[in-house]
């Protein structure tokens, strides 16, 4: 059972891990340059949540159902469980389109000589930012929960 502790804390690592990089590639304040650079880069870590967070939640139910943890409506795991959710619907419901769509207008031809976002995309920019410095707050939470267990 300790082999699934540990490969369950790496997953939980790995998948969520990339959430903080949101804050980094897609901040406020950049060339659209970099911000071109920093879109595709943050494509490819979504990957990352959606795949080892996925496998992280499995291996936590397993080590509910199979362990000595108790029941999983304990507030700590329970919680845990409902964010981990809500950061998915976040991601996946409202993060990934908005940042779909500012990568279709920066990778966009007619738009490569362009200094500067319109204001519809640096809305769209600002508010993918603003959702994921929430997701960054709510997976902190996670693992507070994991560490300290409160009852």
């Amino acid at each position: 059972m300790q082999w699934l502790v540990w490969f369950h804390i790496l997953v939980a690592i790995i998948g969520i891990g990339p959430t903080f990089f949101g804050n980094i590639l897609l901040r406020k304040n950049q060339t659209i340059s970099d911000l071109r650079h920093n879109i595709l880069l943050q494509h490819k870590l979504d990957y990352f949540p959606k795949i080892g967070g996925t496998i992280a939640v499995i291996t936590g139910i397993l080590l509910v159902v199979f362990g000595n943890y108790g029941s999983i409506l304990q507030i700590w795991l329970f919680a845990s469980l409902l964010i981990y959710l809500a950061i998915q619907v976040l991601v996946i419901g409202f993060i990934s389109p908005k940042v779909y769509d500012l990568q279709q207008w920066l990778l966009h031809p007619e738009n490569r000589a362009s200094t500067q976002l319109p204001l519809k995309q640096t809305m769209t920019l600002t508010t993918a930012s603003n959702l994921y410095m929430f997701v960054t707050f709510l997976s902190i939470v996670i693992f507070l929960l994991m560490i300290i267990k409160p009852n």
